[in-house]
């Protein structure tokens, strides 16, 4: 059943940078190659680490030079807030993004999956589990935090899925519906694509407030590329910080809550890799 377009596509070389905008990416079976292929490791309290931990690395954004490989990470330019760009792999770029967040860090490519203790969890920042919940989360002490048990049980123990840097699953997939029914609830606030990182944004045309919901458990087919929608996705603080010309606002977790339970977008895995491109039809299967 053909239930939309695709209207965006996005890949994000730096964990928690902004990323690019692309016309047409082929999807491999671990994701887009290239997406989150380089992360910084937190050298006071240990762990590969993003924007929840260091917000400040999302006032940089990131791209490729060239095309990158199936497998494993090359260098892309960053831009930093000052305006200047660097390779991610230059010896002086840790220095600068140590700078930026007043804390210690190293920069790394993918590592092999094998190499455990490179993707092992660093020291929570809050001793008191529920309140370092809260944090992670964004949400306030009167509002409920996500079902943890949704997520697969090694996430527990380590930042990504070993060999990775996701958060939890290769791909994000929204739509174009699901932010116009949260600027329609909060007119106010800027519930826009660039908040949200997802790399699939699909229009479907329907009348349900986050069609997406509805697809999980089920199969898309995008260009020639197949998913499986495993899951909703869980958001997280990030969500609420400002960078570029968005505003920092805490509001956006207390519509997102109110709205729909905190979450937005629906995670995918690959079931056939592919090439998709702008304007490609998306089947439900």
């Amino acid at each position: 059943m053909n239930i939309g377009t695709i209207r965006g596509l996005f890949r994000y070389p730096v964990k928690s940078m902004g990323g690019e905008a692309l016309e047409a990416l082929r999807i491999g079976p671990r994701g887009v190659p290239g997406d989150r292929a380089w992360a910084v490791r937190d050298e006071e309290r240990g762990g590969i680490r993003g924007g929840k931990r260091f917000p400040e690395l999302m006032q940089c954004s990131a791209r490729y030079p060239d095309d990158p490989p199936e497998e494993g990470s090359i260098a892309a330019e960053i831009s930093l807030p000052d305006g200047t760009t660097a390779l991610i792999s230059d010896a002086g770029t840790p220095a600068r993004l140590s700078a930026l967040v007043g804390s210690p860090l190293t920069v790394w490519p993918l590592l092999p999956a094998d190499q455990l203790d490179h993707y092992r969890r660093g020291a929570p920042v809050l001793e008191d589990q529920e309140a370092e919940f809260r944090r992670v989360f964004g949400r306030t002490a009167d509002e409920p935090l996500p079902d943890v048990s949704r997520f697969p049980e090694f996430l527990m123990e380590f930042e990504s899925p070993p060999g990775t840097y996701f958060d939890a699953f290769p791909l994000l997939v929204m739509t174009t519906e699901s932010l116009a029914t949260l600027t329609e609830a909060a007119p106010d606030q800027a519930f826009r694509v660039a908040r949200f990182r997802p790399n699939l944004l699909i229009e479907t045309g329907s009348d349900a407030p986050y069609p997406e919901r509805s697809w999980v458990g089920r199969g898309l087919r995008v260009g020639s590329a197949e998913l499986e929608i495993t899951m909703d996705c869980p958001r997280c603080v990030m969500t609420t910080h400002g960078f570029g010309d968005l505003p920092k606002d805490p509001g956006i977790m207390r519509t997102l809550v109110r709205e729909n339970g905190g979450d937005l977008g629906v995670y995918a895995s690959v079931t056939r890799p592919g090439a998709v491109k702008q304007g490609d039809p998306v089947t439900l299967i």
